[in-house]
């Protein structure tokens, strides 16, 4: 495959062209409907049952592990979503074509809108956190794999941590569903994390100054940011219960990256719930 390079979107004249080795982005990250179509030529994109139909993703008939559960206590607990963003969860995202398959069988979009809800309905804390990178992150002189095609594609650009220009429907904006949720003067959104886990950003600090120590997390991606973070905050001794269908991976021929996320999940997590668990459960804090 040959190398290429592209200018991060909406970062001005300080980008740089960033060359990737062995990535050819029209056959794994292209935007839009058009990258869904390349994708799906070359068999990243296609149709396929509710991830509660599909037996990659069914639970063990025969666990070996012993079951684990999360008891949510009012004062305690908060809902901690990941990356929000359109790039991860809209057709007009840079890596929608191969995570878009995902994203629709396990219907993201509109599980993490039911959580948001149900949380604020529960007076719960509501944190984001979002991915952005700026025109100096371009400049790192090492990179991990999917590190390069975030920064060679643009994904999360923004023009500078104090500069908001072009941000309103960008690949780095919230999902537009979720706006009236996100700016409502409540909801907390940290400051961005850079790779994947939340040791760059200020969500542990948030969290703690409102003495949770509860975690009901979900977002963007099942085996990059959602899993960081869970692995993170339960080092840092939290609870987390991770919600399954409230997040999604990529499917490359590397792997699918939700059903690897979805096994650590389950020897990790001090819980593993649905929307529909974690709804219900959100709900009895509320009486």
């Amino acid at each position: 495959m040959k190398k290429f390079g592209k200018p991060a979107r909406n970062c001005g004249s300080h980008c740089h062209e960033t060359a990737v080795e062995e990535v050819n982005r029209r056959r794994f990250l292209g935007a839009g409907m058009g990258g869904l179509a390349t994708a799906a030529a070359f068999g990243l994109v296609g149709t396929s049952a509710k991830a509660s139909d599909n037996p990659a993703y069914a639970d063990p008939a025969e666990p070996a592990l012993p079951q684990s559960d999360m008891a949510l206590e009012k004062g305690r607990a908060a809902l901690l979503v990941v990356d929000p963003q359109i790039d991860f969860l809209s057709p007009d995202g840079v890596a929608w074509g191969v995570v878009g398959e995902s994203v629709r069988e396990h219907g993201v979009v509109d599980n993490l809108a039911r959580l948001m809800r149900a949380a604020k309905a529960a007076s719960m804390p509501v944190v984001i956190s979002p991915h952005y990178y700026y025109p100096h992150d371009h400049g790192w002189k090492f990179e991990g794999a999917l590190e390069k095609v975030m920064h060679s594609i643009g994904m999360f650009d923004r023009p500078g941590p104090l500069d908001v220009a072009g941000l309103d429907g960008s690949g780095a904006d919230f999902m537009p569903a979720y706006k009236d949720l996100i700016f409502d003067g409540k909801t907390i959104i940290a400051s961005p994390h850079k790779l994947y886990g939340p040791e760059q950003n200020d969500a542990g600090l948030q969290l703690r100054k409102l003495r949770v120590d509860q975690i009901v997390l979900a977002g963007m991606s099942a085996n990059l940011c959602v899993e960081s973070h869970m692995r993170e905050f339960i080092e840092q001794g939290f609870e987390v219960a991770v919600v399954r269908d409230a997040t999604a991976g990529a499917k490359v021929p590397e792997g699918d990256g939700y059903l690897s996320a979805l096994i650590n999940f389950r020897m990790i997590a001090n819980a593993v719930w649905t929307t529909r668990e974690a709804v219900g459960r959100m709900a009895a804090l509320s009486g």
